[in-house]
């Protein structure tokens, strides 16, 4: 019954899905995809992409939040999923957040500055091609940087947007530092999953110069928390929405509901309307993209998961205070 993780180290999905097989007590074997594996890989992949899940009758599942899902239901304890309905809205919300607004941070930061490219690349040109000597790996490395830059564009980040994205990066830091003051885990004495989402963003950007430069210097309770989340284990219970909502609501408010939930509101829009691209006000600058089709699916089933838990108590509350509630309806 052991199960495999095709993944890789720089991959936040991927590290994301191993912690979770860690606390979860899964037994697994992580596998660095590289051209040695690419023939079973491709075997059991539907996607070019990582993490892939093989289990062990031989199906793959990729996607990390439906492996997390499909494995918090089958293997319950410890759970990663509150009793309170209105808290595991919360920490669902927060995790997407974290995939998909937080891999703006990670990508915008590994690709836009110089340093930051040329450690990434070579880490991945290490990982696909060192078996095959010094000069693979150089080769590989340039071709990495080059396909990779000419990517930012996926996640929104040029001239106009570094700023917010930036700024956003900064901000967050300090909301999560703040609110992991008290507590060892997002959402109280155990991971929960948005505390996978966004830690496995979080992690990838402090490996890298400049990103890990800026967390170490200004958020010593995120750095911390960073290492727990690599293998984490239960400390105690969740805490009640009541006892998280000093901190966890600044959070919701300037981020999730000030930045994230716009976008992605924006951003589903302009695929429902068949558009190229598409410019918005956004934190008081003005953010042009390329329509991403994933997020607009992903906001669809944050919007199902709202529907199923809208009447929870206190849920609309602490979303409307904290500018996300429009969005979700």
């Amino acid at each position: 019954m052991t199960y495999r993780i095709y993944g890789s180290e720089l991959s936040p999905y991927s590290v994301k899905v191993r912690s979770f097989f860690r606390y979860k007590k899964l037994n697994h074997e992580w596998i660095p995809r590289s051209p040695a594996v690419q023939s079973e890989f491709q075997k059991y992949a539907k996607l070019p992409l990582v993490p892939l899940v093989v289990t062990p009758e031989g199906e793959g599942i990729q996607d990390s939040t439906p492996i997390l899902e499909l494995f918090e239901a089958s293997h319950p304890k410890p759970s990663v999923t509150p009793a309170d309905p209105a808290l595991a809205f919360v920490s669902a919300l927060l995790e997407e957040y974290g995939d998909e607004w937080g891999n703006k941070w990670m990508f915008h930061y590994r690709w836009r500055y110089q340093p930051d490219v040329w450690s990434t690349a070579e880490r991945i040109a290490q990982q696909m091609m060192g078996a095959q000597g010094t000069l693979a790996v150089a080769q590989a490395r340039t071709a990495v940087a080059e396909r990779m830059m000419g990517r930012l564009g996926f996640v929104g980040s040029n001239d106009k947007t570094q700023p917010l994205i930036e700024a956003s990066f900064a901000k967050a830091l300090g909301l999560i530092d703040a609110h992991l003051a008290s507590r060892p885990f997002l959402l109280g004495g155990r991971p929960a999953m948005a505390d996978f989402g966004l830690w496995g963003q979080l992690y990838e950007a402090a490996t890298d110069p400049t990103p890990g430069a800026i967390m170490r210097a200004s958020a010593p309770k995120v750095m911390a928390w960073l290492q727990r989340m690599l293998s984490p284990e239960a400390k105690g219970d969740f805490e009640s929405l009541q006892a998280l909502a000093p901190t966890l609501k600044p959070l919701l408010t300037q981020e999730v509901g000030g930045l994230f939930l716009p976008w992605s509101a924006a951003n589903a829009a302009a695929i429902g309307r068949g558009d190229k691209s598409f410019t918005m006000s956004l934190g008081g600058a003005e953010w042009t993209q390329e329509p991403q089709k994933y997020h607009a699916r992903s906001l669809a089933e944050i919007r199902a998961k709202f529907a199923i838990a809208k009447d929870a108590p206190g849920l609309e509350e602490i979303l409307r205070e904290g500018g996300c509630l429009d969005f979700l309806s």
